[in-house]
């Protein structure tokens, strides 16, 4: 492909403003989870408490709950998305800095209020983020602009996960949060050159049309349940292989160093590539046939697992296959995105969206469950080999939701309004 169809496609402001919105969306994750995990360990913090810190994330699994608020009210500036979000992240610098100034050791109560505080407004920013990048974006570009902002949000985790534990070997933890508040702060400059929408919308005229609004627009669809439980299973086979990777690669003895330069730093820069490709891909064959090519490559990438679990511990064969999934798997969360963004009505983009990245969430914590006592039973070879399997009923859908010929836009599929 040359370098002008790359520029052309994200190099126009609406798209590339959204590698920094992604960043900004990315970066308080691990602040909330991992890395706040490792703060807590280095002061010695009771294991108990600390498996209570998971409760910290529920606001991005409750969000819906409060996303018609952000579609009913608009900040008076900077338009109804742009408004939201830089206030946000101005409240999310704050927060994030008071949270470094809590003591995990002295009062680790108050450090779980902070954390959840700040997860509550990361998980608020979210919500508009993705609106805004809906309305935002033209038809032909919502494939490269859920690449670009996937690509920023890779990134800042890296930023917030990976960096801020390395420079806590080299400074106080104090100072790591300051620094990722200040980050979170320059990040409202991304916010202030992102364009307004070119078609301007009228948001709902009442709490209540904001709440019922979204189900009704969304429900009134032929199919519209049908979608749910399609988005559901569309990426079973990657979640059921995802989620025991990590144990299956120290299983069969890679050091946690060989499993964190390869499944995290090259595991991240593959999914990066990943993405940017599928995006540029989408733009050129719609998102329907993308959801085809990209599901089909992404579970059949799972034999690459397959494969490393009969070789046993080789460094090439490890390589090659977090560089197949990740490559494969960046493509297909590209052309996922671009599905949830083409099903949204723009009136109720904030709730609508929501909804169905709660859905989407459901095989995450409701499979998952189950699949290391499945993988204990089978086997590793079996176990990867089923997940290839487990990706069939989400491709058989693909010919009811997204037919190879049914145009460029997904939404179609559930037959419009």
């Amino acid at each position: 492909m040359r370098a002008s169809k790359w520029i052309g496609t994200y190099g126009n402001r609406r798209v590339l403003c959204l590698v920094g919105l992604g960043f900004s969306s990315g970066l308080p994750l691990a602040l909330t989870a991992s890395t706040l995990q490792a703060w807590l360990v280095t002061e010695k913090v009771d294991l108990s408490v600390i498996g209570m810190f998971s409760l910290v994330s529920l606001p991005y699994t409750l969000k819906v709950l409060w996303s018609p608020f952000l579609d009913r009210f608009s900040p008076p500036w900077l338009g109804r998305r742009r408004g939201w979000i830089v206030a946000i992240q101005a409240l999310l610098a704050l927060s994030i800095f008071l949270l470094g100034r809590c003591s995990p050791a002295a009062l680790p109560f108050l450090v779980a209020f902070a954390a959840l505080i700040t997860a509550f407004l990361s998980a608020s920013q979210d919500i508009v983020i993705d609106a805004y990048r809906t309305d935002v974006l033209r038809e032909d570009e919502l494939g490269p602009g859920a690449a670009a902002g996937a690509v920023g949000y890779r990134c800042a985790m890296l930023v917030s996960g990976a960096l801020a534990l390395i420079l806590s070997d080299h400074m106080p933890w104090r100072s790591v949060y300051s620094l990722m508040a200040f980050v979170m702060l320059v990040s409202t400059c991304f916010t202030l050159w992102a364009p307004e929408p070119e078609v301007r919308v009228v948001p709902p005229k009442s709490l209540k049309e904001a709440v019922w609004g979204p189900l009704v627009s969304y429900f009134k669809r032929s199919g519209a349940v049908e979608v749910l439980f399609f988005i559901m299973i569309y990426k079973l086979g990657s979640v059921m292989a995802g989620t025991m990777t990590m144990p299956f690669l120290l299983n069969i003895g890679f050091t946690r160093t060989d499993v964190g330069m390869v499944n995290k730093v090259f595991g991240l820069l593959s999914a990066i590539a990943g993405t940017l490709i599928g995006g540029r891909i989408i733009s050129t064959i719609g998102i329907n046939r993308s959801l085809w090519v990209f599901g089909f490559a992404q579970a059949l990438s799972n034999f690459s697992f397959t494969a490393l679990a009969i070789i046993g511990k080789s460094f090439p064969a490890l390589v090659v296959a977090i560089g197949v999934e990740n490559i494969f798997g960046g493509m297909g969360d590209a052309a996922f995105i671009a599905f949830f963004m083409s099903l949204c009505d723009k009136r109720f983009t904030a709730t609508q969206y929501a909804l169905l990245t709660s859905f989407m969430a459901v095989d995450r914590v409701v499979a998952g469950a189950p699949m290391g006592a499945a993988a204990k039973a089978l086997g590793w070879p079996v176990y990867f080999s089923l997940s290839v399997l487990a990706a069939i009923p989400g491709l058989v859908l693909l010919a009811r939701f997204a037919p190879w010929n049914g145009g460029g836009r997904a939404a179609v599929a559930v037959g419009g309004d």
